[in-house]
């Protein structure tokens, strides 16, 4: 087991190495300064429409609306990644490592806006009349290249099925009844397999129901619990934003159980595990963003560009903040355990800290379950055809029902892998239809700034 490990970790360094992460975050600031600094210039007008009634009861095609759409792509984004690999970037990397997060996450958003406008602009209708879309249709319809798309499709949905869709999450789940219920795996494994089954049969419809209800509620309850700690850490809070800042630039001494970190390893951790988390370049969120009600590629786009602002912006630097001022990051603890540990320093109770971060780690991961059993389904569609759908679910029930059983090391570099295969052709496809984004984008503010000078005159 240990050299089929080793042997792992040689593939995923391989594949997360400087020419991945340069790729990644590459694409994220040619369409940052194409159109000039468009997610941070658009990000109010883009949280208008994510809460906008008139938006979300858009007649134009669709299965979900924008807001539902969104939800279920955060379901599959918003997940261990927040808890668990935040505290993993943060022990590899240092506290520095959660700046890069940061840089990455704005230059993220344009990659996300970039990805979910072609999906709806190039996306289809099935044989049942569902809306179907993502990477592997604009890669195909788009740029005119087949074998790239299912490449992408492939690799998708060995996400789904072996990488962020089903086994960290899986872990996560039973590991945080076991801390807080005593659970044991089998148990946990069994009502989990059930829940999932239950939701996923009923197919994007379903999913988007139990994803905009559970999502935002779970959100705004892990925000507040992280702000709680850091309102009553208050007096180290400053200094903690200084280390982050100035770590990133310079590397962090060993102190404590933390044995040190470069600024090339504060890098990798960052984006890594940013990427693992907002999901920014991977081409999963299209994948739900094609099935929204829209009548505009770049109003989707728009919406589904928050999602990253939303995971990493918000929600990471919360789980980063909260570890950084409670000093557990120098200590022995990793994973969901450190997050715990900061819980419990930062609000006084030995208690209510694992409870809190247990049952966010368990519905946040339970959702991104969700999320990932569609993402999967719609690349077996595409690479098989609707009759694939049925045995394609089977398979995925029966691995979460195994999922509780594999070992957690194993289990992160086996996602790291297939992440990383599932973004080279999404981002081929991105920079082959850069002109196309481009294109878009510029047509519907220069309509939007004539419609409002038209308005305006007849206001005279």
């Amino acid at each position: 087991m240990n050299t089929f490990h080793n042997l792992l970790v040689t593939i995923d360094n391989f594949i997360w190495g400087p020419p991945l992460l340069i790729l990644l975050v590459g694409t994220g600031i040619y369409f940052t300064f194409k159109l000039r600094i468009f997610q941070l210039r658009h990000l109010p007008t883009a949280l208008k429409m994510v809460f906008s009634k008139e938006e979300n009861e858009s007649k134009g095609k669709g299965d979900v609306s924008s807001f539902a759409a969104l939800c279920t792509a955060l379901s599959a984004t918003i997940g261990t990644g927040n808890i668990v690999g935040v505290a993993t970037a943060i022990k590899m990397g240092g506290p520095g490592a959660l700046f890069w997060m940061w840089l990455a996450a704005v230059f993220g958003m344009a990659t996300k806006y970039a990805e979910c406008l072609l999906a709806v602009k190039y996306r289809k209708t099935d044989s049942k009349g569902q809306m179907i879309g993502g990477p592997m249709y604009y890669i195909e319809y788009g740029m005119g290249n087949k074998w790239l798309a299912k490449l992408f499709a492939f690799f998708a949905l060995g996400v789904a099925c072996f990488g962020i869709g089903t086994f960290p999450q899986i872990n996560a789940i039973v590991d945080s009844a076991h801390l807080t219920m005593n659970a044991p795996a089998w148990l946990t494994g069994g009502i989990l397999t059930v829940l999932v089954a239950v939701v996923t049969l009923g197919g994007i419809k379903s999913i988007a129901k139990v994803a905009e209800k559970v999502v935002p509620t779970m959100a705004v309850v892990y925000v507040v619990s992280c702000l709680s700690v850091l309102i009553m850490q208050a007096e180290a809070l400053p200094s903690a934003i200084q280390l982050v800042v100035t770590s990133a630039f310079t590397g962090t001494a060993a102190t404590g159980g933390f044995v040190g970190a470069s600024i090339m390893l504060a890098i990798q951790s960052g984006v890594a595990r940013g990427v693992f988390s907002n999901e920014s370049g991977l081409g999963s969120a299209p994948i739900a963003a094609a099935a929204a009600k829209t009548d505009s590629c770049v109003k989707q786009g728009l919406v589904s560009m928050t999602g990253t602002f939303f995971d990493t912006v918000i929600i990471c630097t919360m789980t980063g903040l909260t570890l950084v001022v409670t000093g557990v990051w120098q200590g022995d603890a990793a994973g969901a355990l450190m997050t715990t540990q900061a819980f419990a320093i930062g609000l006084g109770s030995n208690q209510l800290g694992p409870y809190l971060v247990s049952i966010g780690l368990m519905f946040f991961a339970f959702t991104t379950i969700l999320g990932w059993n569609y993402y999967g389904e719609r690349c077996v569609t595409y690479l098989f055809g609707s009759k694939g759908v049925i045995p394609y679910k089977i398979v995925f029930i029966s691995l979460v029902a195994s999922g509780a059983y594999m070992q957690l090391d194993t289990i992160w570099v086996i996602a790291d892998i297939v992440n990383g295969l599932m973004a080279i052709p999404n981002l081929i496809g991105l920079i082959a239809l850069r002109h196309i984004i481009i294109e878009e984008t510029h047509l519907f503010f220069k309509k939007q700034k004539d419609n409002d000078k038209g308005i305006a005159f007849n206001q005279i």
